[in-house]
């Protein structure tokens, strides 16, 4: 480099001076002299070449010359910029050239046939800040290229907004006070979204649009402005919970020794149903209970187990079901999708009188045989599926005479078409089958809660106090309702009690390690125990188990919000709708129904017109969806 060739070093113009050895001097101006008599200050250092980029090799008369063609290069309608918008329409006007990399050099040939030293710092400064010309840097080179014209209004448009920002602003609150946002205005309502996610706890847009700033109004503002439409559903995420299927994938199962069961097991369920997790066999002897048997890879607090902790449990939503592990784990772990299946299986002995005599747990290896319950209904008579029917009738039998209290309230199945957004209700038959595959289960947690209770080992344990039943229950559905409304809330803990609601002495969950925590968390100790492994002890477990039923619950909630949702955009979408409603409770100025289509309760005001369990047509008056709310009137 010569001495006062122009360099570019710390983004500034900077003259080359004087060599010293592989170093040599540069200055620069560090601040311009004022009108009101500041002096103009230079500094000067050593530097590399490589710490420099070369601008011009020409001579520059002075540092100040630079700065002083540049400020009149850059100015709003210089000659300079006139040229630079010319030579792009030039560049753009040819295929070749548009897509080609311009030196700065050619860049400047260009524009002023010849470059001038004194002014290669304004030539640069102008480019670089068009809006035509997109610099970049390479090697300590500069080239520019051509910006597409849609790029160019994009930069145009983002420098006027950024120029006008609190005009445009204010322009935007008066639409959205007026509800009446243009296309463009959607940007700017991020954090209202955030806010009606429950993201966020606050909304400056809502707070400058003098709007409250609460999740359900800045549902009810996105709807209004048409920016979310009904069937947008905010409530997983609003709770903190995924609409997505955990994504940390499951290896295959270990090679472990197992103890092959033999036989055909029967993994039992609805039609529906894509991940079995329980099958269940009796042998002449035994009751086995056969579980899917994740925790034979999901180790205590690793990154699946943390996962699983923060889910909770399976999210079933109308949309779809968010699972609680990945996806792609049920081909390997759900029970009958493969020829053989891995299992965690409680062997069960029964004495006389049908009480659980004794319960082994063992890792297994079953063959499995998929039905649904009305095939299973359909083959109860046959030697495989007769002896589990008895059983289940049996043990139905014992619990009734220790106080257990059976709800039998229809269910609706809700599902969401994916494309049209159209929402359809499926009642939920009941088959005798499901109540052998329920007794059964619940066998199987009452043996897990006394192995671990026999075996000392810190377990998570359920129990429900005995509720206070009134004598005047009323028959039918009002009944149901009413013995619903006398249950206790479950208690989970480390220390076994009685389960007075199902009306054993002791209880745990351990039949859907793939869809629930606690029954994961319980499967993780109890493989622990069998491999004379180290326990989770009691304190941590107390408080694994306490973070896994606090996500669960919020999961019961976003199920319970998403299902009331979809039923009410099922009524917006269907304004004229009228259905039967059948009353289940009555007070003295109202009464509950229950809407058989929808699996719904509402409450209105006003005397019943029918006695209990008699029915009323409804029909849905004023709805408020991000309320969840729904006024219904009788016919």
């Amino acid at each position: 480099m010569k001495k006062n060739s122009v360099v570019i070093y710390k983004n500034l113009p900077a003259l080359v001076g004087e060599r010293d050895g592989d170093k040599f001097l540069v200055s620069w101006c560090v601040s311009r002299a004022t009108a009101s008599g500041k002096k103009a200050v230079y500094a000067s250092q050593k530097v590399r070449e490589k710490d420099v980029i070369l601008l011009c090799d020409g001579e520059a008369s002075s540092i100040d010359a630079l700065l002083d063609f540049a400020e009149c290069a850059c100015a709003e309608k210089s000659d300079v910029k006139s040229q630079i918008a010319e030579i792009h329409e030039l560049l753009l006007s040819d295929e070749e050239t548009a897509a080609l990399e311009q030196t700065f050099s050619d860049m400047a040939d260009l524009l002023r046939g010849e470059l001038n030293a004194n002014e290669s710092w304004g030539i640069y400064s102008a480019l670089k800040s068009s809006y035509e010309f997109e610099e970049i840097l390479r090697d300590n080179q500069i080239f520019f290229i051509p910006r597409s014209a849609e790029k160019i209004t994009e930069l145009k448009n983002k420098a006027f907004e950024k120029e006008h920002a609190e005009e445009i602003r204010a322009a935007f609150i008066e639409r959205l006070k007026a509800k009446n946002l243009l296309p463009e205005d959607s940007k700017f309502m991020g954090d209202v979204e955030a806010l009606a996610l429950g993201t966020t706890d606050k909304s400056k847009t809502m707070k400058d649009a003098g709007f409250k700033e609460l999740p359900e109004k800045a549902h009810k503002l996105l709807l209004d402005t048409k920016i979310w439409d009904i069937t947008r559903n905010p409530y997983p995420v609003r709770l903190g919970l995924s609409a997505k299927s955990a994504n940390v994938s499951l290896g295959l199962p270990p090679e472990e020794e197992r103890v092959r069961v033999p036989g055909l097991s029967y993994a039992i369920d609805s039609e529906w149903s894509t991940d079995p997790d329980d099958a269940i066999a009796f042998d002449g002897e035994f009751l086995w209970v056969h579980i899917a048997d994740p925790a034979c890879f999901v180790t205590p607090d690793s990154e699946i187990d943390k996962v699983a902790r923060g889910r909770g449990a399976t999210l079933y939503l109308p949309e779809g079901a968010a699972r609680m592990l990945s996806e792609d784990c049920l081909e390997d772990y759900a029970l009958g999708l493969r020829q053989e299946s891995r299992a965690l299986s409680f062997k069960i002995k029964l004495n006389e009188n049908g009480d659980l005599k004794d319960c082994e747990v063992l890792r297994t290896i079953v063959d499995v045989k998929r039905l649904s319950y009305k095939k299973a209904d359909e083959l109860k008579e046959s030697p495989e599926l007769k002896p589990l029917f008895e059983i289940a009738r049996r043990n139905f039998e014992r619990r009734c005479k220790a106080g257990a209290v059976n709800i039998s309230i229809p269910e609706v199945h809700i599902t969401v078409e994916p494309e049209t957004k159209e929402v359809t209700f499926e009642d939920v038959p009941r088959y005798e089958s499901g109540e052998v595959v329920r007794e059964a289960m619940v066998l199987a947690g009452e043996g897990a809660a006394k192995f671990a209770f026999k075996n000392n080992i810190p377990f998570p344990f359920i129990s429900q106090d005995v509720p206070e039943v009134p004598k005047d229950i009323p028959e039918g559905l009002a009944g149901q309702f009413r013995l619903r409304k006398c249950m206790r809330k479950r208690n989970v803990n480390i220390t076994p009690a009685s389960h007075a609601g199902l009306g054993v002495g002791m209880y745990s969950q351990v039949t859907s390690p793939l869809r629930r925590y606690g029954d994961l968390l319980g499967h993780e100790q109890l493989r622990a125990f069998l491999k004379g492994e180290a326990l989770i002890d009691k304190d941590t477990m107390l408080m694994r188990m306490s973070e896994g039923d606090a996500a669960m619950q919020a999961s019961k909630k976003a199920e319970r919000n998403s299902r009331t949702h979809w039923t009410l955009v099922y009524l917006l979408q269907h304004p004229d709708w009228q259905g039967e409603a059948i009353c289940v409770d009555k007070q003295p100025g109202r009464a509950l129904y229950f809407i058989s289509q929808f699996g719904m309760e509402t409450t209105i005001g006003g005397e019943a017109p029918v006695d209990l369990n008699g029915t009323v047509q409804l029909k849905a008056g004023k709805i408020d969806l991000p309320n969840l709310e729904v006024v219904f009137t009788v016919i």
